[in-house]
């Protein structure tokens, strides 16, 4: 057993002995829900004052809105009623420092963990390596807030996605922990009026 489970079953061993919650419902008690990154920097609990059973939290690498995050957000409001979006990426985000091609020659060459140098990304691995992320779109960053306005307006225009519902754009600093909003990413995800 790695030290890594150890600790993880350790831990859920003291907050299962005294757990409380399980009366919570379903549907998230606040009626929103956050797509954010996956990076370990980013607490949404903390930096959007969240309690168990508040909001749902969609987490991918970048907070990217791909097909299976938009899939998420819509079960979210169409199954568990949320009202409310908000597209959170971050500052010094990993997914600014490779391009879709750097990623499919990374995986073409081996599949065992790249090194960052100050000149990116460098395999040093021994291979085997796969061609199968040729096929794969990455969803990497060129601009963040560019990203955050792409990724509102994407849930903006998919036909599964109410006119109803606001989608909002931040950028979370991962230095201050303040989140900025993107004006023009909040615009576009701006309630629509449906005929008149």
């Amino acid at each position: 057993m790695s030290q890594v489970l150890k600790e993880v079953l350790g831990a859920n061993q003291r907050y299962s002995s005294s757990f409380t919650k399980g009366d919570l419902t379903m549907p998230p008690a606040r009626r929103f829900a956050i797509l954010t990154c996956m990076d370990a920097r980013l607490d949404p609990a903390k930096f959007a004052g969240l309690s168990e059973g508040d909001a749902h939290v969609i987490r991918n690498a970048g907070g990217r809105a791909s097909d299976d995050a938009i899939r998420s957000l819509v079960i979210s409001y169409k199954l568990l009623g949320t009202r409310e979006w908000f597209v959170i990426h971050h500052t010094d985000c990993g997914m600014e420092f490779f391009t879709n091609e750097v990623m499919r020659s990374l995986l073409r060459n081996s599949l065992e963990t790249a090194e960052l140098t100050p000149q990116g990304f460098k395999d040093v691995g021994t291979g085997p390596g796969s061609v199968v992320g040729d096929y794969i779109e990455w969803h990497t960053i060129a601009d963040q807030k560019g990203a955050i306005v792409d990724d509102v307006t994407r849930i903006r225009h998919h036909p599964l996605v109410p006119k109803t519902i606001p989608v909002y754009g931040y950028l979370y600093d991962v230095r201050s922990g303040q989140l900025i909003e993107v004006e023009a990413a909040t615009r576009v995800g701006a309630v629509q009026t449906v005929g008149v």
